[in-house]
């Protein structure tokens, strides 16, 4: 993995990058996720691995300038990258024009920078510096199962024992999220481009910049401001802005259906 700086939580740039601090401090988080989260065995890591923070120089360095020559292609959330050890990572930098703001950005980092299941992509590192916002993913070879669903050619690699075992994977993922950690997590754009296949076809989850937090017996909530990809939202929360435990599994059938 790319060598990065910490800084107690809060990560800053080099330079003239110095004098822009990261528009958040991921103490909170890493403090929230180490209280609430349940280590489930046999899924979830009872001790979960120090999220790396970084400088934007770091990551340039490590890519050679995100160079198209360091590409090794793309996948469903971002482009892949072969470092100079040798180490594939999957890094997501968004643009300008993105439609994930700093927000969206920062809930991806707090909601998912300690979650560690099978089902779920695991988060290597991440920095805001200036304009630039950067997560950095572990390398999924299969890329996203949309790019199963939608290529008539790749769909006939799916047998329907593999769909299955598909489903399955992705439903306990879901389950993690919203019952097996005190607070639970609701996706909020669970889609085929989100569900990321490893290099034994087993799903990840990804995307968790629309997620949203419940606490204690809470079971839905609401919000003035709809954000996500609209033909796979639920009715209710695209025309009422309410999302619930059920949008998750609502979300899933859609496309499964399709």
């Amino acid at each position: 993995m790319v060598d990065g700086d910490s800084h107690g939580g809060a990560c800053f740039g080099h330079g003239k990058g110095r004098q822009h601090k990261l528009l958040f401090n991921l103490n909170l988080s890493d403090m929230w996720l180490a209280h609430y989260s349940k280590a489930k065995q046999g899924n979830e890591s009872r001790t979960p691995s120090k999220l790396q923070l970084f400088d934007l120089s770091t990551i340039a360095a490590a890519t050679n300038n995100f160079s198209f020559t360091n590409k090794l292609g793309w996948g469903g959330f971002g482009s892949v990258y072969k470092l100079s050890n040798g180490q594939e990572i999957a890094v997501k930098r968004l643009s300008k024009d993105s439609g994930q703001g700093v927000e969206e950005f920062k809930n991806e980092v707090t909601s998912f920078a300690k979650l560690q299941y099978r089902n779920l992509v695991k988060l290597l590192g991440c920095c805001i510096e200036e304009e630039e916002k950067v997560l950095i993913y572990e390398y999924m070879p299969n890329k996203s199962l949309d790019s199963f669903i939608f290529d008539e050619t790749k769909r006939s690699m799916l047998t329907w024992e593999k769909r299955f075992e598909i489903i399955i994977g992705i439903a306990q993922g879901i389950l993690y999220l919203h019952q097996d950690l005190r607070l639970r997590i609701i996706h909020g754009d669970l889609k085929a481009s989100n569900v990321l296949l490893d290099v034994d076809m087993i799903p990840k989850i990804s995307n968790f910049g629309m997620a949203r937090l419940f606490g204690g017996n809470q079971i839905e909530g609401s919000t003035n401001r709809v954000v996500g990809t609209y033909r796979y939202m639920s009715p209710k929360y695209a025309m009422e802005g309410l999302f619930s435990i059920k949008s998750d599994p609502l979300l899933q059938l859609s496309w499964i259906c399709k």
